[in-house]
């Protein structure tokens, strides 16, 4: 493909300089006599082909003033024949206050985009534009302003929640010890590191995440949480079932002491049973 531009670029240059051969040249003679020799042109976008602005007769730059009507105000800007609508734009934004993306410039009825050049969309001096201000240009780029903060706000609030998880981390990771050595853990611990990492899930569920980088560093951070939640949901119901143990051998060992109190009492029984009274009460007659 390169090749093929090479090539038209090539026989466009060749017949250029042919137009302007030696034979030619009487056509080309500027007010003091002497020959206006062409030697190097390039192509702009769009496919105009145009002198290079480096040549000897582009290196004298000229200054022109244009008037700028904005609204009910007209300002007069001296600028470069050379230079683009882009960088008038620049300097109108010096007198406007107008954002150089929010601004459209009319010159013959048409809006001129901002890589054009003055010369060669035939301004000069004394030439008349219109400044309007783009308002759909402006919306979009208040909407992107508002996007990129919300990202910035979002990565700052993500880095701070990664750093809280780090911290509620250690603490889980200490009951968890704990626990595998036969300690004892309080519930008022578990109960309290499942409020907080409840919390940053709620957090993490309203912030903004967008697609992209900032959503799969979100992601991670959930996954981190519900992991340390089931953690903790883990140790409390270990305690449970060893508190429910507890509770049954204190049963047991309630039940075993009353039947050995019954047991008692029977033989207590049994002894008063075998007493046999041999007191015999003397009669008169």
């Amino acid at each position: 493909m390169q090749s093929k531009v090479t090539n038209k670029e090539t026989t466009t240059r060749s017949t250029i300089k042919n137009m302007f051969s030696r034979d030619k040249r009487s056509n080309n003679i500027n007010d003091n006599g002497n020959p206006n020799i062409v030697d190097e042109w390039e192509l702009r976008p769009g496919g105009m082909l145009v002198q290079k602005r480096n040549s000897d007769v582009n290196n004298k730059t000229s200054t022109i003033k244009v008037k700028v009507k904005y609204g009910s105000s007209y300002y007069q800007i001296h600028i470069s024949s050379h230079a683009s609508f882009g960088e008038l734009k620049k300097m109108l934004t010096e007198y406007t206050g107008l954002h150089v993306l929010d601004q459209k410039l009319i010159f013959k009825k048409k809006v001129r985009d901002s890589k054009s050049y003055l010369d060669v969309e035939r301004v000069k001096d004394g030439s008349k534009l219109v400044l309007i201000e783009d308002i759909e240009s402006r919306e979009r780029r208040i909407l992107e302003t508002l996007k990129i903060a919300k990202k910035e706000k979002t990565s700052k609030s993500l880095i701070e929640i990664n750093l809280e998880v780090d911290k509620l981390s250690k603490k889980v990771s200490a009951l968890e010890g704990v626990a595998s050595t036969g300690g004892v853990i309080e519930n008022l611990d578990v109960e309290s590191l499942t409020e907080s990492l409840m919390r940053i899930l709620i957090t993490l569920d309203e912030i903004y995440y967008g697609e992209g980088e900032l959503k799969l560093k979100r992601k991670e951070q959930v996954r981190r949480v519900q992991k340390h939640i089931e953690t903790l949901d883990m140790l409390k119901m270990t305690k449970a079932k060893e508190n429910n143990m507890a509770h049954d051998d204190d049963d047991k060992s309630k039940v075993h002491c009353g039947v050995e109190k019954q047991q008692e009492c029977k033989k207590q029984e049994q002894h008063y049973e075998s007493v046999v009274v041999t007191t015999k009460w003397e009669t008169f007659d």
